[in-house]
């Protein structure tokens, strides 16, 4: 006998990918999500600062079939999140999912942090994705009678290793992720977060010159001792949003081959 959770809840149904970008070919965490909820069947808004790499998004997914459009916007900016989330719904008709997932890096403790730096940590990766959701969820109840949220956290907010303002701005993604889910369960809303590992994404070796030393140091950081990638956290993405997680809300995911098992130890490279 086959349960409600059986059916995935994919197919037909709009999300809004922020950060859905990457550069060239390669599958960063947005990119991935986007592509496997589009595999799914899920019509998919890819929204990015840059709009080419939200168009290589797209092409990646109509070459297999699937329906997505590029977006470009400021996700800083209240009146971009809105006209985000107009497009969506002026597009299909209605949005069900979201997946934020921008976010920036930084280095170094309370001493060694600029004020403005810290201030435009937390504005990128706390407020955007406030601002984000503050027209995505009234867009969800009215066209969906509910839906399902992704904030994209990290394993630095739950083992601080040297990257202090990082860390605090991703241990507020949790506390917002929580809250919201509190906020919003009553209007069938679920909201989860995902902690990522040191995956290899293209931003992580863009952004930050990664080595080959580099990298191997993060593999050998996993207890399974092999690499992290977009695809393992588009997986986890598509996993909460879909049927399957239809009773997990306020939850946090961490995606990371047991890094966060072993003992935490300072790296130069963000998480």
């Amino acid at each position: 006998m086959k349960g409600p959770e059986d059916d995935p809840g994919l197919a037909g149904k709009v999300a809004i990918v922020s950060g859905g970008g990457a550069a060239g070919d390669g599958i960063g965490n947005g990119r991935a999500a986007a592509i496997l909820l589009a595999r799914a069947g899920t019509k998919v808004l890819v929204a990015d600062r840059e709009l080419k790499l939200a168009e290589r998004t797209v092409e990646m997914i109509k070459a297999e079939g699937g329906t997505a459009l590029a977006h470009a916007f400021d996700a800083t900016q209240e009146k971009d999140c809105r006209q985000l989330v107009d497009a969506a719904v002026d597009t299909w008709g209605r949005l069900d999912f979201l997946d934020n997932n921008i976010g920036i890096g930084s280095r170094g403790s309370v001493v060694a942090e600029k004020p403005e730096e810290y201030r435009r940590v937390m504005q990128v990766n706390v407020e955007t994705m406030f601002l984000v959701s503050k027209h995505a969820i009234p867009a969800m109840i009215k066209t969906a009678k509910g839906g399902s949220i992704v904030n994209i956290s990290s394993i630095s907010a739950l083992r601080p290793r040297g990257l202090t303002t990082y860390t605090v701005s991703k241990a507020a993604v949790i506390g917002l992720t929580q809250a919201m889910a509190v906020d919003h369960g009553p209007d069938r809303i679920r909201v989860n977060c995902i902690c990522p590992g040191p995956m290899y994404t293209p931003m992580v070796n863009r952004g930050n010159g990664m080595t080959e030393a580099n990298r191997a140091q993060r593999t050998k950081a996993s207890v399974l001792k092999i690499e992290g990638t977009g695809w393992d956290i588009g997986q986890g993405v598509r996993f909460l949003l879909s049927n399957h997680a239809r009773y997990i809300t306020g939850q946090v995911l961490v995606i990371d081959g047991g890094v966060t098992l072993q003992g935490p130890e300072r790296d130069s490279q963000a998480q």
